[in-house]
């Protein structure tokens, strides 16, 4: 049996009956992160370009952009709800792989939701059953992709596709085929760090797995073996692989309660960075007028991933550890309004910013950062962090997830709303009709 072919037989049998009742409220968790970012980012100027763009193109007004008045057909919304819950970068993490896997199965499934009748409880079996997918391609994969590739774009694709396979009702085959057309859609290279089109990676993987599903759907056919066959995906994106990770414990074993969200807008391996920061900045009450330098000792992967020491613009900051940390110091904090262009400009944060070294480490894991502040009355304080907040090992409560997507709708959505869509998105297997989530995350 081709890994296809195995994939597709779980996506497809898995039942809400089998699933521990820890990952289905796992996958409440994840929806409630997904939809306060996608929300969250409906403002930012990426967005509004892509409405721009493609809306004159849009084949109908069925489906909700959330947090927008504009509607557009299920396609265009799975892409723009993606990169919109994705441009923050605020989005959950799948620490081992560094995946965003509620993007592309969340803005593909609620987009075909809006397209035809779905209950709550079928919404969050398939989503489940697109992130173990896409999760488990990752596992496979993700020592070959991190450096050139964004893993969302490589795997979150068939996530994507076997959710919407399975709530299109698709029969193994079909499903089969699906996987093999969301292979052939499997890109996003890490080039693209700190512009608008990051987003619309992750974006387009949701789009992407919808459209995989829906041509498979027609009786459109791809290769069966297109993950381990000798020009299939794996040869030829990924030279370093484990392909038995792919269907290992598969039905059994929950990919899903390894997913971490982030507390700061930035990519999660400058996390450990900003945690120590703050813990200085909180416990010695420093001011930046005080400090003479400041020493980063963090892993590999994270300097080579945020190692930018003087970011142009608030995209390209997401990826500078140097100004993660300098505004971490100075504002005690690391939202999104620590990634602007007018932070990044900001004349202390760009002092502070000058004043910050950064070495690797490879003892140290990619979620673990040691920092030493040196003032310039010569006393020095240093923190180290290992188990960062939002990794499994310290994780962010529901409450806090509460309070993270109330931040992000504020002064998007009225409040009364905010409180509705955080009520219905806990409530979601008991939801009739799915649509009622879109409804709360969009403007009166």
């Amino acid at each position: 049996m081709t890994l296809a072919r195995e994939l597709a037989r779980y996506a497809i049998t898995a039942t809400n009956a089998g699933i521990p009742a820890a990952a289905l409220h796992e996958a409440k968790r994840s929806l409630v992160n997904w939809i306060g970012c996608a929300v969250g980012g409906s403002t930012h100027p990426a967005v509004d370009k892509t409405i721009a763009a493609l809306l004159p193109f849009a084949a109908g007004n069925q489906c909700s952009i959330l947090g927008r008045h504009e509607r557009t057909d299920a396609l265009h919304a799975a892409l723009i709800n993606g990169l919109s819950a994705h441009v923050l970068d605020f989005d959950d993490t799948h620490l081992r792989t560094l995946l965003h896997p509620s993007v592309p199965v969340a803005s593909s499934l609620l987009a075909l939701a809006e397209r035809q009748p779905m209950n709550g409880r079928d919404f969050l079996v398939a989503f489940i059953v697109g992130v173990e997918i896409e999760c488990r391609i990752a596992n496979a994969i993700w020592f070959a992709h991190n450096s050139h590739w964004y893993i969302t774009g490589t795997a979150g694709v068939f996530g994507a596709a076997a959710a919407s396979s399975r709530m299109l009702g698709l029969d193994e085959d079909q499903t089969t085929h699906a996987l093999g057309i969301a292979c052939a859609q499997a890109a996003g290279t890490r080039e693209m760090a700190g512009t608008m089109t990051k987003a619309f990676i992750h974006g387009r993987a949701a789009q992407n797995g919808l459209l995989a599903a829906l041509l498979a759907q027609q009786g459109f056919t791809a290769a069966e073996s297109s993950l381990e066959g000798p020009h299939g995906f794996a040869n030829v994106l990924a030279p370093e692989r484990d392909l038995k990770a792919i269907a290992a414990g598969l039905g059994t074993t929950y990919e899903i309660l390894q997913n971490s969200y982030k507390p700061y807008a930035c990519g999660v391996v400058a996390h450990p960075v900003i945690d120590a920061c703050i813990q200085l900045r909180n416990e010695h009450q420093l001011r930046a007028a005080d400090i003479e330098r400041v020493a980063l000792r963090v892993s590999p992967r994270a300097l080579e991933l945020t190692g930018i020491q003087s970011p142009p613009n608030g995209l390209k900051s997401k990826w500078s550890i140097y100004h993660s940390a300098a505004v971490a110091l100075v504002d005690g904090t690391a939202g999104e309004h620590q990634y602007t262009d007018e932070r990044v400009n900001a004349p202390e944060i760009r002092a502070l910013r000058a004043s910050i070294a950064a070495t690797a480490d490879a003892q140290l894991k990619e979620i673990a950062a040691a920092v030493t502040v040196t003032l310039k009355n010569g006393k020095t304080h240093t923190k180290v962090v290992e188990k960062v907040i939002g990794s499994a090992e310290n994780p962010m409560s529901d409450g806090d997830l509460e309070n993270k997507l109330r931040g992000l709708a504020q002064g998007i959505l009225p409040e009364a709303r905010i409180a509705a869509l955080i009520a219905l998105t806990w409530r979601v297997a008991e939801l009739d009709d799915v649509t009622q989530l879109a409804r709360a995350a969009t403007p009166e």
